[in-house]
């Protein structure tokens, strides 16, 4: 199993990479997480509202008709099923209770595909405090339902029109806003990304996709899979289901699928894992997508929620000592990923979760036929139906 060590680093990676002006609020942060995380009326409060209000537990189904059609048993991990759609609204709901906790009355968030920030919005509402979201401009257009989900809900989404317009600015820009309202904000960071404490703490508060796996496995099927696939842009939802099963990772294969692009050779990725080396991106040190004078790379996916040129330093660290297994699937794989399951099981799963997806025949065709693998479904499509029809023509 990896742990942070006192100073926040898996290994080599990790650490505080933050403005002097921030260290005072990281380090009050880390103290209210610490009593949070061992305060028993703590936890059974947000149990609570991840029971009654975000709909856990999430089922794992048994895609009967993708399993025929691959030739391996298939389960999906069903996060697209809670409130709100994706697995952000675990995170949120455990940041938000920190926050009332520490007496925040105003959130900032930084988001991509948008559901970070659609589940930062609705917390906010649920928590009566005010909310800020930063989203790229190009993600604000291709993902125009949930800028208008957000401002239902009472965010203030501020598009961003400096660098790519993408995620990796959308974040930048929300730091910019902390460091100036950090007495009375608090900065909910969608990933396990970000200085410590925020790569543990979010991975703490996504563990619960691989609790409730390994338990609903057992009981349901009986013993443990033979793997588990989950995508990989910053990496929650991976490492939130990895994160359970590291003390058995020589029985239990784990695979984490980055976003492809155009092609890894096109230079078009977002596969910081795969392609990147390691340096310094918003508070941490981890692997990224850099040029040859060490200036951070644009990244670019199909999705929004992968666009993102680094990843979360437990997952580098993951990557070194061989616990994970990092691969990409291509724009057009995760296309017809998606396609795949919307036809065959009625499931029509985000582009983020649909990298997963794609990598599955090659998995079958490497040694994993007939073997039984689960998949995090880490959101629903609704976000990415009008993207995909254009694309297909349909629109």
């Amino acid at each position: 199993m990896t742990a942070a060590d006192s100073t926040g680093y898996f290994g080599p990676y990790g650490g505080q990479f933050a403005p002097e002006i921030l260290m005072g609020a990281l380090a009050e942060l880390r103290a209210a997480y610490d009593e949070f995380k061992h305060d028993p009326s703590a936890q059974e409060e947000l149990d609570e509202y991840l029971r009654q209000y975000a709909g856990r537990p999430t089922p794992l189904y048994h895609a009967a008709q993708l399993s025929r059609e691959l030739g391996a048993d298939i389960y999906l991990k069903r996060e697209d099923l809670t409130h709100t759609g994706a697995h952000k609204i675990n995170n949120t709901l455990g940041q938000a209770l920190l926050a009332v906790r520490m007496g925040k009355r105003r959130l900032i968030a930084e988001t991509g595909a948008g559901q970070h920030g659609v589940a930062t919005a609705t917390v906010a509402a649920l928590f009566k405090r005010q909310c800020t979201v930063y989203m790229g401009r190009e993600d604000t257009e291709r993902q125009a339902l949930n800028v208008v989900r957000m401002k239902l809900l009472g965010a203030e989404v501020r598009p961003v029109d400096s660098g790519s317009k993408t995620l990796k600015d959308a974040t930048t820009e929300a730091i910019r806003d902390w460091v100036t309202n950090v007495a009375d904000s608090y900065y909910m960071i969608g990933s396990v990304i970000g200085p410590a404490p925020y790569p543990a703490m979010v991975r703490d508060f996504q563990r619960v996709i691989g609790l409730e796996t390994r338990a609903q496995f057992a009981r349901q099927y009986g013993g443990m899979p033979d793997c588990l696939v989950a995508c990989v842009g910053a990496g929650s939802n991976s490492l939130g289901l990895f994160h359970p099963f590291f003390d058995v990772a020589g029985t239990v294969k784990m695979v984490g699928v980055e976003a492809g692009g155009l092609g890894l050779a096109s230079g078009k990725h977002g596969a910081s894992l795969t392609a990147g080396r390691p340096g310094v991106l918003h508070g941490a040190l981890s692997y990224l997508l850099m040029d040859g004078d060490g200036q951070v790379r644009t990244a670019h996916s199909i999705s929004a929620g992968l666009d993102y040129p680094g990843v979360g330093p437990e997952h580098a660290y993951c990557k070194d000592q061989g616990l994970v297994r990092y691969v990409s699937a291509t724009d057009d794989e995760a296309q017809a990923a998606f396609q795949q399951l919307t036809r065959i099981e009625g499931i029509i799963p985000a582009l983020e979760s649909s990298h997963a997806l794609a990598y599955l025949p090659t998995l079958v065709a490497e040694g994993a036929r007939g073997k039984r693998i689960v998949v995090c479904l880490s959101g629903r499509g609704d976000k990415d139906v009008e993207s995909v029809a254009r694309r297909l023509g349909l629109l």
